[in-house]
C-alpha cells in the first residue's frame, strides 16, 4: 500500500472512527439513563407514591364494598327477600374487581419489579378500581331512589325490628359460650374472642337504641329515619360478627381438642418414617436428616405437654413440625412417600391454617391494604386447598395460607401499635 493511499485512509479513516465511536458513547449513555431513569431512587419513589395511591383506593373499594353488603342487607327485606338488581350488579363488581386488584397490587409491589412496570399497573388498577367505585355509587342512588318512592319509613322500620329480634334469638347469651370456652381452654386460645360476647351485647343494645330513634322520627312525616336505620343496620352487622367470631372460634377450640391425639399419632409415625429413611441415606447428608429429626421428636414433645389447655397452639406447632420434617425429606423421598406423607399431614395443616384464617379475621378491620392483601391470599390459597384433589397440592396451598395469615395477622397489629 503505497503512502498516498495510507494518507487518504488517514484522512478519512480517522474522522469517522471518531463519528462512529462518538455516536456509539451517545448509545450507551442513552441506554445507561433509560435504565437509571427506569431503576434510580427517583424511578423507585415515583412507583412507591403510585402504588401507596393504589393502596388506598383499593381499601376505599373494600371498604364500599362491606358497605353494599350492608346496603343489601337492608334492602332485601324490602323487596320481598331479593336485594334490587343493581346492587346485585354492583356487588358483583365490587367483589370481582376487589379480589383482582388485591392479586395484581401484591405481584406489582415485590422488590425485582421495575419501577415503570409498577407505574403502568398502578394506573391500570386505578382506572378499574375507580370504574367500580362509580357503579356501586350509582347503584347506592339508584336504591336511595327507590326507596324514596316505593317504601315509607314505617315499613322500613318493621323490617329492622325484626332483623333485631332475629339476631338477638340466633345470638343466645353470648357469655355462656365464652364461660365454655374458659372451661376448657386456657385465654390464650381465644384472645381475639376475648370480649367478644362483651362485644356483641353492646352491638345489639345499640341497634335497639337506634332503632328506637327511628321509630320516634318515623311518626313524624317531617324527619328522616334513614340515618338512624342505617347506624341500626351497622350496629347489627357488629353484633353478628362478634357473635360469629366467638361461634368460630368456640368450634376451632373444640376441634383442636378432639384432633390432638391423631395429630400427634401422625406426627410421631412421621418421625418414625423419617428415622427409617435415615438409616438408608449416604454418609453426607444423614446427620442433617437426624438433626430434623431430633428437633421434631422435641418439638412434638413440646406440643403435647401444651396440649390439655392449649390445643390449638398444640395442633400448630405439630403442622409446623411437619412442615420442617418435609423439608429435610425433599430429596429423599419417592413419590409415593410424598403422597403418603401429604395425606398424613393433610388434617392438621388444613386444621391450623382455619385457626390462623380465623386469628386474621378478627383483627384485620380497618387495616391497612398490605394485611388486607394477605388476608385475601390467605383466603385464596384455602380454598384452593379444599378444593384441590392433589393432597400433595393441597398440602401446599394449606400452608401457604397459613403463612399468610399469619402475616395479616402480623401486619395488622403492627399498623394498630403504630396508631
Amino acid at each position: 500500500m503505497d503512502e498516498t493511499t495510507v494518507d487518504t485512509l488517514v484522512r478519512w479513516g480517522v474522522p469517522a472512527l471518531i463519528v462512529f465511536g462518538s455516536a456509539a458513547l451517545v448509545v450507551v449513555a442513552v441506554v445507561v439513563g433509560v435504565r437509571l431513569a427506569r431503576r434510580g431512587k427517583r424511578a423507585r419513589a415515583r412507583a412507591s407514591r403510585a402504588l401507596e395511591d393504589l393502596g388506598s383506593l383499593l381499601v376505599r373499594l373494600d371498604d364500599a364494598t362491606e358497605e353494599l353488603d350492608l346496603e343489601i342487607g337492608m334492602s332485601s327485606a324490602l323487596y320481598d327477600g331479593r336485594p334490587p338488581a343493581s346492587l346485585r350488579r354492583a356487588r358483583l363488581t365490587a367483589q370481582h374487581t376487589r379480589d383482582d386488584a388485591f392479586a395484581a397490587y401484591s405481584a406489582a409491589s415485590a422488590e425485582e419489579v421495575l419501577p415503570a412496570r409498577q407505574l403502568a399497573e398502578s394506573k391500570r388498577l386505578t382506572i378499574a378500581v375507580q370504574k367500580a367505585l362509580d357503579v356501586i355509587e350509582r347503584a347506592h342512588a339508584d336504591n336511595e331512589a327507590w326507596l324514596a318512592e316505593n317504601s315509607n319509613a314505617v315499613e322500613q322500620v318493621a323490617v329492622a325490628r325484626r332483623r333485631v329480634d332475629e339476631l338477638a334469638a340466633r345470638m343466645g347469651d353470648p357469655a355462656a359460650l365464652r364461660e365454655e370456652l374458659a372451661r376448657i381452654a386456657d385465654e390464650s386460645e381465644w384472645e381475639d374472642a376475648a370480649t367478644a360476647d362483651e362485644e356483641a351485647r353492646e352491638a345489639l343494645e345499640a341497634a335497639r337504641t337506634h332503632l328506637r330513634a327511628a321509630e320516634e322520627k318515623a311518626a313524624d312525616p317531617s324527619r328522616s329515619a334513614r340515618d338512624d336505620l342505617t347506624a341500626c343496620e351497622k350496629a347489627l352487622v357488629r353484633a353478628e360478627q362478634a357473635s360469629q367470631l366467638l361461634e368460630e372460634t368456640h368450634r376451632l377450640v373444640q376441634h383442636a381438642a378432639l384432633a390432638i391425639g391423631d395429630e400427634q399419632k401422625g406426627a410421631a409415625a412421621a418421625i418414625r418414617a423419617a428415622a427409617g429413611t435415615q438409616l438408608a441415606m449416604d454418609p453426607e447428608h444423614a446427620p442433617k436428616l437426624a438433626e430434623a429429626i431430633r428437633v421434631a421428636s422435641a418439638a412434638l414433645d413440646s406440643a403435647m405437654q401444651i396440649a390439655p389447655r392449649r390445643p390449638v397452639a398444640a395442633n400448630e406447632r405439630i403442622a409446623r413440625l411437619r412442615d420442617q420434617l418435609d423439608i429435610a425429606l425433599a430429596d429423599a423421598r419417592t413419590q409415593q412417600q410424598r403422597l403418603r406423607g401429604a395425606r398424613s399431614a393433610l388434617p392438621g395443616s388444613l386444621a391450623a391454617a382455619r385457626s390462623a384464617l380465623a386469628r386474621a379475621e378478627a383483627v384485620v378491620t380497618g387495616a391497612e391494604v398490605d394485611a388486607r392483601v394477605r388476608l385475601d391470599s390467605a383466603r385464596r390459597e384455602m380454598a384452593l386447598a379444599r378444593q384441590a384433589q392433589d393432597p400433595i397440592e393441597a398440602l401446599d396451598a394449606s400452608r401457604r395460607a397459613r403463612r399468610d395469615a399469619e402475616d395479616a395477622t402480623a401486619l395488622a397489629k403492627f399498623r394498630k401499635r403504630r396508631r
